[in-house]
């Protein structure tokens, strides 16, 4: 997974709500599994003239700003996927779905919530083509004005698009010392099972 640190980029103003995971990646391309190439599927129904992915400069934006619940139905990974895969890093939205915010962790991208002010800040900015910068290390979005705006995000979910570790190489980061352990156990205990593949051989021959 890459790793996240900041972006430098103008943001996709798509200033609607409940744009839900059916509407992000229709169900008929689940059948889809290989994550390459999802891009193309993305918003398929509203893609074409005048949708904002589709009209320049807007669509080489690696940030989208969205509104309320975005993401919210169906738990299907692949509305991450087709948004990664068509480029998109960041997503700012004033409210995500559950699922959809849990999956971004999961697959680089970065969900931001912003209310109030600050979330209508980065809509006009948005919508200015001004280019945001979202540094994840310091947690702030900064304008072209200079205005700072900080943004939440939990620790685990930080350290891990810092490293660019998806959920399987946080466990291993995180508890390299016990699987070590666990591994030297499971040897002393059970030698046969790290036997090399010449000895292998070797003894199915032997048995043959």
């Amino acid at each position: 997974m890459e790793k996240f640190t900041r972006i430098t980029s103008i943001a996709a103003p798509l200033l609607e709500n409940a744009i839900d995971t059916d509407i992000i990646f229709p169900a008929r391309f689940l059948l889809l599994l290989d994550r390459e190439g999802l891009g193309k599927y993305a918003f398929n129904e509203w893609r074409g003239e005048g949708f904002v992915l589709d009209t320049p400069p807007y669509d080489t934006a690696q940030i989208l700003v969205t509104g309320e619940n975005f993401g919210t139905g169906s738990s299907r990974e692949q509305a991450v996927w087709t948004l990664a895969d068509k480029g998109i890093r960041c997503v700012v939205a004033r409210s995500f779905g559950e699922i959809f915010y849990s999956n971004c962790f999961k697959n680089g991208v970065l969900p931001v919530r912003l209310t109030g002010a600050d979330m209508d800040a980065v809509e006009a900015a948005a919508e200015a083509q001004e280019p945001l910068t979202v540094d994840l290390e310091d947690r702030c979005i900064r304008l072209p004005d200079g205005r700072t705006i900080a943004f939440d995000i939990a620790d685990h979910h930080r350290r891990a698009l810092l490293a660019g570790l998806d959920e399987v190489g946080t466990i291993l980061a995180d508890h390299a010392e016990s699987i070590a352990r666990h591994e030297e156990r499971r040897r002393a205990s059970a030698p046969w099972l790290d036997l090399p593949q010449a000895k292998l051989d070797a003894l199915a021959e032997e048995s043959a």
